[in-house]
């Protein structure tokens, strides 16, 4: 409610702004063809030499071709920090976080833990959750292996875990699922949004793209909604509450999300008809029972953290500091900075799932941008200039961007003559470490001929140049033939995209039928 509020006073203040600019021009300036324009936060007034002809732009938008930077509504910054401090207790935080940070740093792990202050610690977690904590030596013995860990890694994590788990609580709570769910993120990806497994798995919840599909995590070439924060723990809370559905327990829901309800529900039969995890335990997969004591080592090592002398830092941002926006037109990462003056790094931490910086526009899907609240004031305030700016950089690059397709969960590539690892992971847009990963490969030697599994980040244009590709489309007409796709064709002509051909052809759906003439340009 307090967001559309927000929206709401923005787009009041600024027709106000608009108005005033007119009458109290900020600054007198002129453009190469000796154009006059009176500068405000809102509105330029732009008359030329003949006063028959008078024109209005946005300000903002001289700003940013002069490379200038925006600013926002005085008004709209007072009601953000008053309600931010609603939200945050802002005094009490600082303070806070001060204290914390004046702390002398203590670089070892206090690894005195007895055996009956263990049992004493896990059983007051054991009375505050419904996941079945009991002692027995093979979690302690995790748990000490935790404590060995370094240091200064668990503490980046748990600074890390102040953005996402206020995130995760809300949505556990949306489907009344245990909160100390949020630890399970931890194990999945060390809470990393674009971690993606030898299998392919990937982001904070590690979904397979099958299972991705399943609960309507999309894959394009330009984004993966597995890599969406908020997208993918709402999916994993549909599938943790589907799972308990049918297990009606915690632990076992958390050992069918690892490994699958099929392989519990064999064990459940190979133990007589145990029910309780520590009974199925022996029977299950060798990394699902190893996978529920890592999820309760990793809750008691973040709930005993201070008592371990742990010392997280402050994170960069806090979630409740930040707001979304709904973006209207394509724009790319740089031009968001550019825009907002925000740093590309937290850009990217803040929007991990547009995997090549650009965010699309796409008929019938929603996009949106993530910022800390003092840029999305900026970029709200002034959005009609963003976009407008964002067309005119786009229009002036050389090299067109990348058709939007639908990205497959992998693809087999086979290593041809003068191919090294590098060369194949720069097609692909990624790592030669991930390719050795999901290839087992234990060095950069390759042979020819050699199948390798790719989960790709780029589009897969890049299989034009494989073997398998066709050869391309030449002239103005083309003839569909059986097993094409509006894709097929426009991969085969460069410089032609889906909407092109569609727009060309007055065609609204993908479905192709042999036979049919499609025009190949514009005329």
């Amino acid at each position: 409610m307090f967001r559309y509020i927000f929206i709401t006073l923005l787009i009041g203040a600024t027709s106000v702004s608009a108005q005033d600019s007119i009458k109290k021009p900020r600054k007198i300036i002129q453009d190469s063809t000796g154009i006059t324009m009176y500068k405000s936060i809102d509105t330029t007034v732009v008359d030329t030499k003949n006063p028959e002809f008078k024109r209005t732009i946005p300000a903002a938008l001289v700003r940013l071709e002069n490379k200038e930077p925006l600013q926002d509504i005085k008004e709209a910054i007072r009601v953000d920090s008053l309600w931010m401090a609603e939200l945050s207790n802002e005094d009490i935080f600082e303070e806070l976080h001060a204290k914390l940070d004046s702390l002398p740093y203590n670089e070892t792990v206090i690894f005195d833990l007895p055996t009956d202050t263990l049992k004493a610690r896990l059983a007051k977690l054991n009375a505050k959750t419904p996941f079945n904590i009991e002692y027995n030596p093979s979690l302690e013995n995790v748990i000490k292996s935790y404590l060995k860990r370094n240091k200064e890694s668990y503490e980046r994590l748990m600074a890390i875990s102040e953005y996402y788990f206020p995130m995760f609580e809300q949505m556990l709570d949306k489907y009344d699922i245990p909160l100390e769910m949020k630890y399970l993120a931890i194990v999945e990806s060390a809470l990393n949004p674009r971690a993606k497994s030898r299998v392919g798995a990937t982001g904070l919840w590690q979904f397979m793209f099958s299972t991705g599909k399943m609960y309507d995590l999309d894959v394009s070439s330009y984004v993966d909604e597995r890599m969406d924060p908020i997208m993918a723990t709402e999916a994993a809370c549909k599938y943790l509450s589907k799972l308990y559905d049918i297990f009606e327990d915690w632990d076992l829901a958390l050992a069918a999300y690892n490994s699958g309800p099929g392989n519990v529900n064999k064990a459940v039969r190979r133990s007589g008809g145990y029910k309780n995890y520590w009974n199925l335990r022996p029977f299950l997969p060798r990394e699902t029972a190893g996978y529920v004591p890592a999820f309760l080592a990793s809750m008691y090592i973040f709930e005993y953290a201070e008592e371990h002398g742990f010392q997280p830092k402050r994170p960069e941002i806090p979630y409740f500091k930040t707001d979304t926006i709904h973006i209207k037109d394509m724009i790319t990462f740089d031009q968001i900075s550019e825009v907002t003056q925000l740093d590309s790094g937290m850009l990217e931490f803040l929007n991990p799932s547009y995997k090549l910086g650009i965010i699309p526009k796409i008929e019938d899907e929603a996009y949106y941008l993530r910022l800390p609240t003092e840029q999305a004031g900026i970029f709200v305030t002034h959005e009609n200039a963003v976009y407008a700016y964002a067309k005119t950089e786009l229009e002036k690059r050389e090299k067109p961007l990348p058709n939007l397709v639908e990205a497959n969960d992998k693809v087999r590539y086979r290593v041809r003559s003068g191919d090294v690892l590098g060369k194949i992971a720069e097609r692909y847009g990624v790592s030669v470490s991930s390719i050795k990963r999901w290839n087992r490969l234990r060095s950069n030697n390759i042979r020819i001929g050699q199948r390798l599994t790719i989960y790709p980040r780029k589009p897969v244009a890049a299989t034009r140049n494989s073997a398998s590709s066709s050869k391309p489309i030449t002239g103005k007409v083309y003839t569909v033939k059986s097993g094409d796709s509006l894709w097929s064709i426009a991969n085969k002509i460069p410089g032609v995209s889906v909407s092109n051909l569609k727009n060309w052809n007055d065609i609204s759906s993908n479905s192709l039928k042999p036979g049919m003439r499609l025009k190949l340009s514009k005329g």
